[in-house]
């Protein structure tokens, strides 16, 4: 998976791939690419609730532990049995560096190319796992935020196993720089062909967009390209693109890998009903959690400009739903605070225009009433009374409902259904 992997946009695809799993299958997420932060509790503890809450999958985490203790006890000969004979096994974001280092260490990327040789379960690498899966691996974090000169990890090559001598960069299509170049996994062009420079002749480099992912399925030897971008074969600077839907023979794969001639790039087959193959649906166009929140907030601001309260509150109910369906997120720790902040300002804002809705009989119909009642008492005190009826009627096909009493007439503003909407007043 290019990104995304604990974000709403791939629940489709995760209940697609467990769906076979027997019920109570061993579930397993590997914690070691972001083994290192100090949140990493937290980061386990999001991922099972989305996988339990979002996949109905119930999952455990294979710890990453660096105390001697672990590595010379039994404990990790226990992580390496379990992985070796779960249904399932995920691994997500962090460093891949730091996840090769302690793989090696764990004896663990030996089990995890002896899965995937054997056609075991499913195995399901994703953002920074994702970059370790080729011959070669991109150490993301020394590259982009220490500075380091730009070079290629030994990668598990899981890939390699399957035919396919690959570098696999996920996060290819990425925007974040703005104006400055985050393609390729925060790499940018010129780096990248750099880089591509030092791969062997029968490799290429197989990127996958951010929200995109790319299936192969040993049982039909069938590769599978699902979700919102592409995935692309780039071989000497020269890409060749593989659009989401598109459903090719792993052979035809790994003849574009090798850059073999007759290599026909393959066509999309791209269903028209969405969903199935996770392209996003046409109007939801949202595949992120700031693109949702960047789209709620322009509808309610259109709508509050349109004065369509029942609008306005459905987007704020609405949008409480997408933040609540990203929390479990991994990837989405601060985006999910800024989301809230733009949500309480949605709120702040219904609230005045409810609040100016709660005074507009007193502040704007009492102005106008006030006098025509004032007008109606003195018409009925020269009993002009078909006048003061006229001017009852009048107030009452805008709405006003006057009652008569002794102490004088008081009005309520009942709106054009007849529903009490206010207060009232009376008048003398």
């Amino acid at each position: 998976m290019g990104s995304g992997e604990t974000s709403p946009t791939m629940v489709t695809l995760h209940r697609e791939v467990t769906a076979h799993l027997p019920r109570g299958a061993d579930a397993v997420i590997l914690e070691t690419p972001y083994g290192f932060q100090v949140n990493r509790d937290d980061t386990s503890s999001r991922a099972r609730e989305y996988f339990r809450r979002s996949v109905n999958l119930a999952t455990v985490v294979a710890p990453d532990r660096r105390d001697e203790d672990f590595s010379d006890s039994g404990c990790a000969a226990e992580v390496r049995d379990r992985v070796r004979r779960s249904a399932w096994v995920f691994s997500g974001p962090g460093s891949p560096s730091y996840a090769l280092d302690r793989w090696s260490t764990l004896r663990l990327g030996e089990i995890l190319r002896e899965r995937v040789s054997r056609g075991y379960g499913v195995t399901v690498m994703a953002s920074a796992a994702a970059c370790t899966v080729g011959c070669a691996a991109l150490p993301v974090y020394e590259i982009y935020k220490a500075g380091h000169s730009p070079e290629w990890l030994p990668g598990l090559d899981l890939m390699g196993t399957l035919g396919l001598r690959v570098a696999v960069i996920p996060h290819y299509d990425n925007t974040e720089g703005g104006t400055h170049d985050t393609r390729f996994c925060y790499l940018g062009e010129p780096r990248l062909a750099s880089l591509e420079k030092e791969l062997p002749d029968s490799s290429a480099v197989l990127g996958i967009d951010e929200h995109t992912a790319v299936i192969v399925d040993l049982d039909t030897s069938l590769v599978r390209v699902w979700g919102r971008g592409v995935m692309t074969i780039r071989r000497n600077g020269v890409s060749t693109r593989v659009s989401g839907g598109t459903t090719l023979p792993l052979e035809q794969l790994r003849n574009l890998v090798k850059g073999t001639p007759s290599a026909a790039v393959p066509t999309s087959r791209r269903p028209p009903e969405d969903g199935e193959d996770g392209t996003h649906r046409p109007g939801s166009d949202a595949v992120t959690l700031q693109e949702a929140v960047d789209a709620a907030e322009l509808s309610f601001s259109a709508a509050q400009d349109a004065r369509n309260a029942v609008r306005m509150a459905d987007i704020t109910v609405e949008l409480e739903s997408v933040i609540a369906a990203w929390s479990a997120d991994m990837e989405e720790d601060q985006g999910g605070e800024w989301a809230r902040t733009v949500l309480h300002g949605m709120i702040r804002r219904l609230a005045g225009a409810a609040e100016r809705g709660l005074h507009e009989p007193e502040r704007t119909l009492g102005r106008i009433v006030a006098p025509l009642l004032e007008l109606r008492t003195r018409l009925r005190s020269e009993s002009a009374f078909e006048l003061a009826d006229a001017v009852r009627e009048a107030v009452a096909a805008g709405g006003v409902r006057v009652r008569d009493s002794a102490e004088g007439s008081e009005w309520r503003w009942e709106g054009a259904t007849g529903d009490q909407q206010a207060g009232s007043r009376a008048e003398t």
